[in-house]
């Protein structure tokens, strides 16, 4: 067997390329157009690690099946071989959901992985690209990590490559390359994404429970939606063949480099078709997911929504419905800030002999895995109504009755001007650290709210001490609502302004009342005070939540 040669080429390096936890994202022509630099952030990703970590190692890599994800995974493999990794194991088509490298990382006991995703961002040539690097225990790198690799692409001056080495991302099994001046064979090995994940929602979820909901002589209606994403292939695994749902049920579920032309995020803004179909009555159940796999949407009868928020909570509230936390047991509760405060509403004292937390922000998950997801928390939702044998709406009825109902929406303002974005974050943080803010009264619609606090959120992890600044600017009021204003890193281009308002009511009376209308007083004020529509051009959200 002919040896591949090593050759370092000669670059300069970029001073874009800092990742976040979801990676680095940027339009796919940013990616393409300027010279090596994809290449470049590979070999900071590879170099985060040391010669003594490269050597040898296993590394995943897989995407979400969006425009460019081949190209980039032929250079890894390139570059992967030249920098010492010893075995790769690629998703077959390079199809990776996130939760499943996740998984796979872990069972594989892997370096880490790199995910080639922008989530739900768009895709196609004139969409987003991104490239995630998780470590070893499955979770995405820290700030530590990501710290390391954007101080690497600073000084780059070279990257390695094998630049005659291509891999069969069809064939299943392992492909075996001599790499020169190594003494190891450097190994591809192309495998079945889908069962790895599958077999650890077995030991999670009681199977024969769901499949008597899905397919038993009562069996609901439900309707997937993988939106052209990462989760077609998943979807269709577990949904029809494992569990016995009609193939019907499952839809969009071949992975399409521009998401078959729409945006992969699971919202009733963009998962319009399904919210259409729940709508017509047909179905007992609806579930859409994003692109790589960790977000969801759920929907009951006739498009009844589950504020993802809420979702959470009522899968809190009902872990008996679940065998893995019969048999693991729960630590405690975690959300992100800017989440509702619906999970808050536990007295979690009766968790603390239990060993597992259970996590919230736009997602629902647990630490089956170190990411979010998607089709863990449709799992959920399908296993406790197999178990109460209620409907979405019901469950969800009978969870405020029992808690009260923390209204919650979030505004997302996409692509918006990052100047006065910023301009409008620096205005408000300055009005929140003035004297005289708190105890300030606003009105609107009649109601009045009266300030208690207003702060920069950052977070001191009880674990290493580390500390997270910067998460969001909260307001909040006497009565425990929230107004949090925060820029998202998850777009490419221009900035994501969102708006969050959260709300706690537990008079009977009010509960079921249209979330945007009893909070348009908040959403008036959020608006006053950050003079948001002046500032950016914009006189509405491009999604409310």
């Amino acid at each position: 067997m002919v040896a591949h040669k090593v050759v370092e080429v000669a670059t300069k390096p970029y001073d874009d390329q800092k990742p976040g936890t979801s990676g680095l994202r940027k339009r796919v022509s940013v990616f393409q157009s300027k010279p090596h630099y994809t290449e470049n952030f590979i070999q900071a990703t590879l170099g985060s690690l040391s010669p003594s970590e490269r050597e040898g190692c296993t590394l995943l890599v897989g995407g979400d099946g969006r425009f460019y994800m081949g190209t980039a995974i032929q250079l890894i493999v390139r570059m992967a071989a030249a920098n010492g990794v010893g075995h790769l194991v690629i998703g077959q088509n390079g199809i990776f959901s996130t939760p499943a490298v996740s998984c796979t990382i872990r069972k594989r006991k892997a370096i880490g992985g790199i995910i080639l995703t922008a989530s739900h961002n768009p895709g196609g040539p004139n969409g987003d690209f991104g490239i995630k690097f998780n470590t070893a225990n499955g979770g995405p790198a820290p700030e530590n990590v990501t710290g390391k690799i954007f101080e690497l692409s600073k000084s780059l001056q070279a990257y390695l490559i094998c630049p005659d080495i291509s891999v069969d991302l069809k064939a299943i099994g392992q492909q075996t390359f001599t790499i020169e001046n190594k003494d190891k064979p450097f190994i591809v090995e192309i495998v079945d994404s889908v069962l790895d994940y599958t077999e650890m929602l077995k030991n999670i979820f009681d199977f024969n429970a769901v499949k008597l909901l899905l397919s038993g002589p009562h069996a609901i209606k439900v309707r997937l939606d993988a939106m052209h994403g990462v989760m077609g292939p998943y979807v269709k695994r577990v949904l029809c063949h494992e569990l016995g749902a009609p193939e019907t049920s499952a839809i969009n579920c071949v992975p399409k480099e521009d998401f078959g032309g729409h945006h992969p995020d699971p919202n009733l803004t963009y998962a319009a078709d399904l919210v259409a179909s729940m709508s017509s009555g047909e179905y007992d159940f609806g579930a859409a997911f994003d692109g790589d796999g960790d977000r969801n949407m759920i929907l009951g009868h006739k498009a009844f929504f589950v504020n993802p928020s809420d979702s959470v909570a009522v899968i809190a509230a009902n872990l008996g419905s679940i065998p893995f936390f019969q048999s693991t047991g729960v630590h405690g509760l975690a959300r992100s800030m800017p989440t509702s405060g619906a999970l808050d509403r536990y007295d979690i004292t009766w968790w603390q002999k239990w060993k597992v937390v259970l996590k919230a922000a736009c997602f629902s998950g647990s630490d089956h895995i170190r990411e979010k997801d998607g089709l863990w928390a449709v799992l959920a939702w399908l296993s406790i109504m197999a178990s109460r044998k209620q409907s979405v709406e019901e469950i969800m009825k009978d969870h405020w009755a029992k808690y009260g109902r923390n209204f919650f929406t979030r505004y997302d303002y996409e692509e918006v001007d990052a100047a006065p974005a910023n301009e409008m974050m620096k205005v408000i943080e300055s009005m929140l650290q003035g004297s005289s803010f708190q105890g300030k009264t606003f009105e609107a619609e009649g109601k009045t709210y009266t300030v208690q606090k207003g702060d920069d959120f950052e977070y001191t992890d009880p674990v290493d001490g580390s500390v997270t600044k910067k998460q969001g600017l909260r307001i909040i009021f006497t009565d425990g609502s929230r107004v949090i204003f925060r820029l998202s890193g998850t777009g490419s281009a221009g900035a994501t302004v969102r708006l969050y308002i959260d709300s706690y009511e537990k008079d009977p009376s009010k509960i079921h009342q249209d979330p945007q209308v009893m909070l348009a007083p908040l959403v008036s004020i959020a608006l006053k005070i950050s003079q948001l529509q002046e500032r950016t051009g914009r006189n509405a959200p491009t999604v409310i939540t």
